[in-house]
């Protein structure tokens, strides 16, 4: 069998490693790839921008199934140009991709299909939005209506605070989604979903603030770890009937059904459980901790859901904790092209954002690798993280120390 999955960073890292350990016969190509994926996949440098040319490439090498692990091209509608010319793709449509790359267009779906999400106004304009603003308590979320790679989302604490983030986020979007602030445990559940059949993958919690203590500005996350014990199996169950099938029940009546992964950004409140966001493909830092932990062969379960038949997955009891490895200024500006220590052996050291040069491991990105480890706990992965952590870690570099601390 021939896979592709395109994409370079941790997150497609985290596949091919699984695609391997699940069958070293399977013929897998990455685009662009990573130093850290050459081991186990062939990489090509094609432009991930030219939709044609992946496309072409998956026609010329007889792909027999394809991976999309960024949500740029599923923007562009990368799924629908494959099905056009006949070639396998695990993935959402453009128009249903829309459940990521629109806030607003997620926000009305919830609103129609009586999907519990936090209370919310869409503003297109930032006059009307700071008037509204004057109205609100403190802290207030304020999200960009449309892609900004983990980076579109400020929590607002004062009113200034608000107002600048209106601004901002109006230079890159035209419209901005102002909602309340939800309280309680967030937590990751991504499922595989093809039009009304669900399956859940294991849970994980992952870190999206900069600094410890969850302080300074989000960023594409800066670590994770799976399983989430605060969170009781019956809740994981009530988000499934709630949220998951309910909002691909939606999406079939709307006729724009979902194939692919659709990730869930969920929060457990005093009110039960409500949508922070939904995304369109496997989540990053997540997919690093939970694809480790996947018993399961993942392209026969996914072969089975394409299928219509039943699909249940099976996770080691096992815990996973990643922690990443991020440029020094991330997620403002930072240099590239730094000496690492980064290992091309390790198979739970994924890369993120790196290159070779003359057989030396650059940085090439600001989150440049995610330092993964399992354990009989949580405490002990958790441990052996860390320690593989100050095994690795170099000048330019730098890390939280609290993640999955408890």
């Amino acid at each position: 069998m021939k896979v592709l999955v395109i994409g370079s960073g941790g997150r497609e890292h985290a596949l091919v490693r699984k695609i391997r350990l699940d069958d070293p016969k399977t013929t897998i190509y990455a685009i662009p790839g990573n130093p850290g994926m050459a081991s186990d996949a062939i990489c090509v440098e094609l432009p991930l921008d030219n939709l044609e040319k992946l496309a072409e490439f998956a026609q010329n090498n007889k792909i027999d199934l394809t991976f999309v692990g960024g949500e740029e091209p599923l923007s562009r509608g990368i799924v629908d140009l494959f099905t056009d010319v006949g070639c396998p793709i695990f993935g959402p449509s453009k128009a249903a991709a829309q459940i990521e790359t629109s806030k607003k267009f997620a926000k009305e779906l919830m609103t129609k299909y009586y999907i519990p999400t936090a209370a919310y106004r869409v503003f297109s304009d930032c006059g009307s939005a700071k008037e509204y603003l004057k109205t609100e308590t403190f802290p207030i979320v304020i999200k960009a209506d449309g892609l900004a790679a983990g980076k579109g989302v400020v929590i607002a604490g004062s009113q200034k605070e608000a107002e600048d983030a209106c601004d901002l986020l109006f230079e890159k979007h035209r419209a901005i989604v102002i909602e309340e602030y939800l309280q309680g445990i967030e937590f990751s559940l991504m499922t595989l979903v093809h039009q009304d059949q669900v399956v859940p993958l294991a849970i994980a919690q992952d870190y999206k603030r900069v600094h410890d203590g969850n302080l300074g500005p989000n960023t594409g996350g800066m670590g994770a770890y799976s399983p989430v014990p605060q969170i009781p199996s019956q809740v994981v169950r009530k988000a499934m009937e709630s949220i998951m099938i309910p909002v691909a029940k939606a999406l079939v009546k709307e006729n724009i059904p979902f194939t692919g992964v659709l990730y869930g950004g969920l929060m457990w409140t005093k009110n039960g459980v409500k949508v922070i966001e939904f995304n369109a493909r496997f989540g990053d830092p997540e997919t690093e901790v939970v694809l480790p932990r996947m018993r399961t062969k993942l392209l026969p379960a996914i072969h089975r859901l394409l299928d219509r038949k039943p699909v249940k997955l099976s996770f080691s009891k096992e815990a996973a904790v990643g922690v990443v490895l991020a440029s020094n200024g991330y997620p403002g500006k930072y240099d590239v092209g730094l000496p690492t220590n980064i290992p091309l052996d390790d198979p739970l050291v994924l890369h993120m954002g790196t290159k070779m040069d003359k057989g030396n491991v650059l940085t090439a990105g600001g989150r440049v690798a995610i330092v993964v480890a399992r354990g009989k706990t949580l405490q002990d992965a958790r441990q052996e993280a860390y320690r593989k952590v100050e095994s690795i870690k170099s000048p330019g570099l730098f890390f939280r120390k609290d993640i999955a601390g408890f």
